[in-house]
C-alpha cells in the first residue's frame, strides 16, 4: 500500500464573525491510499480516501479570516458560502456576466441595495416562484444564492468572496485563477441529508436539543464509517474531537469537517466533477451531481 498525503480546510463562513458566532475551520490531512480492489472503506477507483482531522479553528473576524485564507500553498478548501449568483438574476440587473468583474461589481454595492433589489426581484415574481436559482442550488438542496434572510447567504458572498478572490485562490467551477490554493464550494448539510433527514443543529440554545445531538452522532458515525452514499471519502478524529463536534449545538464544527470532505470528494472527480456544463458565471458546489440535460 502507498499513501500521499496533501492539507485540506473546511470552513463553515459567517458574514459577521463574532466571539459567539465565529468562522470555523477544519484543519487536517487528506490521505489517498493504493488498496486492492476488495476493500471498500472509502475506496474509489483502487483509493481509499481518508481525512484526517486535526483541529478546528475560530475565526472571530474578517481580518482574521483574510489572515488564514493567505496560509502558504498547497491546500484544497471547501468554504460553506455562494461563489456566484443566478444567471438569470445578473442578467436582468444588468450586472457583469464574467465571474470575477461580477464579484467586484457585486461586492461593491451596499447590502441595502443588494436587499432592495432582490426585494423587488421577488415582489414582482408569482407565490411558488419567487427567487431566482443557481443550477447547482435545487440538486444540493441549498437555499437560492440570492436569498437574504434566513439563512442570510446573499451577505455571505457579500463578505467572503471578494476577500478570496484578492487572496489569490484558484476556483476551477468559474474557470478563473491558478495556483495551488484551492477554492471548492460546499454545502454540508447536502451530506448530512444522506444521513438523517431531522434537524441536527439549531444556534437557538432553547433548541439544542438530545434528538439534534442524536442526529450528529448518525452523522458523525456515518462519515467516520465512509458510509455516505456518494461520498467516498473516510472522517478520522480522535475521540475527543469527535465528541466536541458532537457536543456543538449549532454544529459549525461540524460543518466545517463535512466541507473538507466535500472538497475532497470534488478533487477525487476529473476536472473537480464540474466540466464543460457548467456556467462558470454561476459556478457548482462540490460533490453535488450535475443533473442530465435534456
Amino acid at each position: 500500500m502507498t499513501a500521499s498525503a496533501s492539507r485540506v480546510f473546511g470552513v463553515d463562513f459567517s458574514s459577521a464573525p463574532s466571539r459567539k458566532k465565529p468562522i470555523t475551520v477544519a484543519v487536517g490531512e487528506w490521505v489517498t491510499e493504493k488498496v486492492s480492489a476488495t476493500t471498500n472503506r472509502g475506496a474509489a477507483g483502487g483509493q481509499r480516501h481518508r481525512y484526517l482531522l486535526e483541529r478546528v479553528d475560530r475565526l472571530e473576524s474578517l481580518e482574521a479570516f483574510e489572515h488564514f485564507l493567505r496560509t502558504p500553498g498547497p491546500w484544497l478548501a471547501g468554504f460553506d458560502l455562494p461563489f456566484g449568483q443566478p444567471r438569470l438574476l445578473v442578467e436582468h440587473e444588468g450586472w457583469p456576466t464574467t465571474w470575477p468583474e461580477l464579484v467586484r461589481h457585486y461586492c461593491a454595492l451596499e447590502r441595502t441595495h443588494l436587499r432592495e433589489r432582490f426585494k423587488a426581484w421577488c415582489d414582482a415574481r408569482p407565490v411558488g416562484d419567487k427567487f431566482a436559482w443557481r443550477a447547482a442550488d435545487k440538486p444540493a438542496g441549498s437555499s437560492p444564492a440570492m436569498r437574504w434572510t434566513n439563512p442570510p447567504v446573499a451577505y455571505m458572498m457579500h463578505a467572503g468572496i471578494e476577500r478570496m478572490l484578492d487572496a489569490g485562490l484558484a476556483f476551477p467551477a468559474h474557470r478563473y485563477g491558478q495556483g495551488d490554493r484551492i477554492a471548492i464550494e460546499a454545502y454540508p448539510a447536502h451530506v448530512a441529508r444522506r444521513i438523517v433527514r431531522t434537524s441536527y443543529k439549531s444556534d437557538d440554545p432553547a433548541k439544542q436539543t438530545p434528538e439534534r445531538r442524536q442526529a450528529r452522532g448518525e452523522i458523525i458515525q456515518a462519515l467516520c464509517a465512509a458510509s455516505v452514499p456518494g461520498l467516498p471519502v473516510a472522517l478520522e478524529a480522535s475521540r475527543s474531537l469527535q465528541k466536541t463536534l458532537l457536543d456543538e449545538g449549532g454544529a459549525d464544527l461540524l460543518d466545517a469537517a463535512i466541507c473538507s470532505l466535500q472538497a475532497i470528494h470534488a478533487a477525487t472527480l476529473p476536472d473537480y466533477g464540474f466540466g464543460a456544463r457548467v456556467d462558470p458565471l454561476e459556478g457548482w458546489i462540490g460533490g453535488v451531481t450535475i443533473p442530465h440535460l435534456p
